[in-house]
């Protein structure tokens, strides 16, 4: 569908997102990636950077080899720095990092010491840069996304309902908030592009209820439209049962169970998107290998609902599932931050 070729229009794209970043002429900027790492965007980021008249540097590591029992996709969990000491003191010593690895840097092991160093880090999602220029951030995304954090770090209880007949019950009080609006400006911070989300990591025994999936929602593990109604049971944290009878619902089964590893049914994080230039049709528009599926993490009004690590429930898999649900009625406190699958709220202007 495309070609892997160099565009003028995404050095822009890519150079505005830096500058968002306020990346200083003359500062050192390392440029982490691996060799399975999509090029192109390897190659746009170093021309941004020396257009700004940064000193960008390279760490590229070698792709590990598989170990998982199954593909893994979209953790957010990369492992291709494997604790190597001498690329950590690199990536520790620069203000800033842009992280191309293929999964990301946002559960990785190594990333709190990256952080402690004082750089910032910009995980740029491993989309073909055509979706990259389509959904470079707006200055007033970061005022929709700071009012959602402040609202979720105020409330207790998150409740989740649906038409289709989900009733999912979270208790959010003192759980960790993230906001991402897709670029950072502060030391030890962390953001990705796309952004546009409100993440809550619920702790140990915080979750239960129903989750129905119905067609047109979305599992991004796959990339792939639920097509055939999933219902989830989430017991204490853990999906207990995947109930359906067509295919998703199977394939779901069979991924689950792949993992051999109980800690893959926990959840992981909750949330909803706030981007209103994420498009639901997206998926049917791309390959597979040309998107990471950001962008409907990020589209304006899903609740996100995502199984697998938790690092503040204390749980650590590589199994994980994101899956966006559409029409969905998400409550902080009885009051509805998103109503059948629409913005409510502050969040919602445009």
């Amino acid at each position: 569908m495309f070609t892997d070729r160099i565009e003028g229009k995404w050095v822009d794209a890519f150079r505005d997102v830096f500058e968002l970043c306020k990346v200083a002429s003359g500062e050192e900027v390392a440029i982490l990636s691996e060799t399975q790492s999509r090029a192109v965007n390897v190659q746009l980021t170093e021309l941004a950077l020396l257009d700004l008249k940064a000193r960008p540097f390279h760490v590229v590591m070698p792709t590990p080899a598989q170990t998982a029992p199954v593909p893994v996709r979209s953790t957010g969990a990369s492992d291709a720095l494997q604790q190597n000491t001498a690329a950590l003191s690199a990536l520790t010593s620069a203000t800033m990092v842009i992280d191309l690895t293929c999964e990301g840097l946002l559960h990785s092991t190594e990333l709190p010491a990256i952080l402690k160093g004082g750089a910032r880090v910009l995980m740029i999602s491993n989309e073909h840069p055509e979706v990259l220029e389509r959904l470079r951030p707006k200055q007033d995304l970061k005022s929709r996304v700071r009012e959602a954090v402040k609202r979720a770090k105020a409330a207790h209880k998150m409740t989740v309902t649906s038409d289709a007949g989900s009733d999912l019950v979270i208790d959010v009080a003192d759980c960790p908030v993230a906001g991402v609006w897709g670029w950072t400006d502060r030391p030890g911070t962390v953001t990705h592009w796309p952004g546009g989300i409100l993440a809550m990591f619920p702790g140990r025994n915080a979750v239960n209820g129903r989750l129905v999936m119905t067609p047109g929602d979305i599992n991004l593990t796959f990339k792939r439209y639920i097509e055939t109604p999933i219902t989830l049971v989430i017991e204490h944290d853990y999906v207990t049962q995947v109930e359906g009878e067509g295919l998703d619902a199977q394939l779901m089964r069979e991924y689950f169970s792949a993992w051999n590893d109980p800690e893959a049914y926990g959840v992981s994080h909750v949330g909803w998107g706030l981007n209103p230039s994420a498009r639901h049709e997206a998926l049917t528009l791309y390959d597979k290998h040309d998107i990471n599926g950001t962008e409907l993490r990020a589209l304006a009004g899903n609740f996100l609902f995502s199984t697998g690590a938790n690092e503040f429930a204390k749980r650590f898999t590589l199994g994980h599932f994101d899956l966006p649900m559409m029409g969905c009625t998400v409550a902080l406190d009885g009051v509805p931050v998103v109503e059948g699958g629409q913005l409510v709220g502050a969040e919602s202007s445009e």
